[in-house]
């Protein structure tokens, strides 16, 4: 029996717009080997501003992201998926900000 884990994360940033504003915008998608690397892809992304996918804010304030772990397991040949997914927050997000990432990660 062989098993295999990949984690990948997708979501939204939200940030400060240039004159004034704030508001969400898709996320850069992240892949890893580990979750506990995946996590620190995008604390330091979020830190450093490279999560905004090119929008471009006046700065980031957080993100919502899926964080979903995908194992395949092979036994005898055949292979066996299974994924499951997490929602998580990052950044200094004010509790009205998750609620406003909520609603825009559930639309």
């Amino acid at each position: 029996m062989e098993k295999k884990v990949k984690w990948s994360a997708k979501g939204y940033c939200y940030g400060n717009y240039w004159g004034g504003g704030k508001g969400a915008y898709r996320a850069r998608n992240f892949v890893s080997s580990s979750k506990e690397d995946l996590i620190d892809q995008i604390n330091k992304a979020v830190a450093d501003g490279s999560i905004d996918s090119g929008m471009g804010y006046e700065s980031i304030i957080g993100a919502i992201m899926e964080i979903r772990r995908y194992t395949t397991i092979e036994i005898d040949g055949d292979e066996y998926n299974n994924n499951h997914t997490d929602i998580e927050m990052f950044g200094d997000l004010s509790e009205s900000d998750q609620d406003f990432l909520m609603e825009v990660i559930e639309s």
